[in-house]
């Protein structure tokens, strides 16, 4: 575990975008152990980092903010396996995800989509008909999805990530990826509608 004095602390506000080289100049220099560095890289991408484990997570604060402190603890310890062939971000996103996943694999809280319906995870008392414009109403809807249904919604359609990717991340099938997208994108529809 790092030691909390080194510990790079979150930042409030709008955030810049990296300059072009930015990520890879403080890339090379974090690898070699430069703290500061790394702090840069923690600085530029927390945001992004806890957007993606807020919405893999339930949209549960606490879960999210542990998962991506818990992300970039991996970043710093896998920094040396970062070989540049893509993006820092998206290397770290997928790190990310590899994170969340893993978790609820330990933890064996996937829970199938159809388990799910038939646990009850449709909120109670929840009228379709009401204006959800905002993004908080689709964050809320997406919130409500199953773990496994939101998981794959969530990689495929606003990370970009191809059904064998999910299928490999999840250790599910790729038809099992694309009929839990069809579902979640399903129940979205209904949802927001």
């Amino acid at each position: 575990m790092p030691d909390a004095a080194n510990e790079p602390q979150v930042v409030t506000g709008p955030a810049r975008a990296p300059a072009l080289g930015d990520d890879a100049q403080d890339v090379r220099a974090a690898a070699r152990g430069d703290a500061r560095a790394f702090e840069r890289l923690y600085r530029r991408h927390i945001g992004k980092v806890y957007g993606l484990c807020w919405r893999l997570c339930d949209g549960d604060a606490a879960k999210a903010d542990q998962a991506a402190q818990d992300a970039f603890v991996r970043a710093w310890e896998k920094l040396d396996s970062f070989r540049g062939e893509s993006a820092f971000s998206t290397w770290l996103h997928r790190l990310t995800v590899n994170v969340v996943l893993g978790e609820h694999r330990l933890l064996k809280r996937w829970t199938s989509f159809d388990q799910a319906l038939e646990d009850g995870a449709a909120e109670p008392g929840h009228n379709p008909s009401a204006s959800l414009g905002d993004r908080l109403d689709v964050e809320r809807a997406l919130a409500r999805l199953p773990k496994g249904a939101r998981a794959v919604l969530v990689l495929h359609d606003l990370e970009g990530w191809q059904h064998d990717e999910i299928a490999a991340a999840t250790g599910i099938a790729v038809g099992t990826s694309k009929a839990q997208l069809h579902r979640a994108r399903k129940l979205m529809k209904e949802w927001l509608s």
